[in-house]
């Protein structure tokens, strides 16, 4: 019983692993006090925020600045495109052939019933090749006109102060109380009505 009692009571071990992770155990620092925030951090932060306060704030005033002269300029550029718009119209009235003709007229030229043309090729005259004398025989400014509006009041090169209608052009009526003068009587009684029957 020697041996095998032995063999019984002796505990068995078991093996060791060479695989297995060792653990090992480490002491633990003490905590570290946490430091004040030093002073000159937070004025960073704070004139940092002033800055950007600031740039937005400049931002802000430099695009209101060019809102304001956008409008300014497309103001402009409204009055001055009704300007060109206005200026077209006395172009367009005094390059009419009505304007043409009764320029034409006070400067002395007529227009002859029986015109005559002069051939270029071999320098012929063809018509009647005389001259025409007194008024013309074709009136372009007669009844069966029809008025240009443009330069009804348009003055005529040789007179100032004839229009193509024939009358005087009309003087500018003197200036009262800055301008006001064209303006129309101020309601007293309320909005005027038209008078209907």
């Amino acid at each position: 019983m020697s041996a095998a009692t032995n063999v019984l009571q002796t505990p068995a071990v078991a093996p060791i692993r060479s695989d297995a992770p060792t653990r090992r155990l480490r002491v633990v620092d003490a905590p570290v006090r946490r430091r004040r925030p030093k002073l000159l951090y937070g004025v960073v932060a704070v004139l940092g925020a002033f800055l950007i306060a600031g740039a937005q704030i400049a931002l802000s005033i430099m695009t209101t600045q060019g809102t304001y002269e956008l409008s300014t300029l497309t103001a402009q550029q409204r009055e001055l495109t009704f300007q060109k718009q206005v200026l077209y119209d006395q172009v367009a009235g005094l390059s009419s052939p009505q304007y043409l003709a009764a320029n034409a007229a006070a400067l002395g030229m007529v227009i002859d019933e029986s015109p005559s043309y002069l051939r270029l090729s071999d320098g012929a005259l063809l018509g009647a090749g005389e001259v025409s004398f007194g008024n013309s025989s074709v009136n372009a400014l007669g009844r069966g006109v029809v008025p240009n509006a443009l330069i009804t009041q348009t003055p005529l090169v040789t007179d100032p102060d004839a229009t193509i209608e024939g009358e005087k052009a009309p003087k500018a009526a003197p200036v009262e109380d800055a301008g006001v003068a064209n303006t129309p009587p101020p309601i007293t009684d309320g909005l005027p009505t038209p008078s209907t029957h």
